[in-house]
């Protein structure tokens, strides 16, 4: 099943997939949106074109693991892709994603505004690899 992978910000959201047989996830992109209605168009858009089946939407969590402003931020956005896309959004735990999409690209030596334009759009690949993960784990 090709699914599509979001990490919601409120400036920048980054949108991953992976291939059919969920091997492996892939960025798409970083969408530049403020308003959560165009913001779920666009993914909606995108999400149609790349025959996605299913949408993995992040859901920030504390370290001790309570939610706060953000998760109902993210609960709140959930509904309107739902509705515009027409797909299941599941929400995925994102806890650290984004300091390990950092390592990523300190890895591949990205620094300044390249890593900076391209941070959401790994996190949300790393988003999509976890929750694939668990689909092979619990088939």
């Amino acid at each position: 099943m090709i699914i599509l992978s979001v990490d919601y910000g409120r400036a920048r959201t980054g949108v991953a997939v992976c291939d059919k047989n969920e091997v492996m996830a892939s960025p798409v992109g970083v969408i530049k949106e403020y308003n959560s209605t165009v913001l779920a168009e666009r993914i909606s858009e995108i999400a149609k074109e790349r025959q996605a089946q299913q949408i993995v939407l992040g859901l920030p969590r504390n370290m001790d693991g309570s939610e706060g402003e953000s998760a109902e931020n993210v609960r709140s956005f959930r509904e309107i892709l739902a509705e515009k896309s027409g797909l299941e959004v599941v929400l995925r735990d994102e806890r650290c994603t984004t300091v390990t999409a950092y390592e990523y690209l300190n890895m591949s030596n990205k620094r300044g505004k390249k890593r900076k334009e391209v941070v959401d759009s790994v996190a949300a690949v790393v988003i999509l690899d976890d929750y694939l993960n668990y689909r092979r784990n619990n088939r």
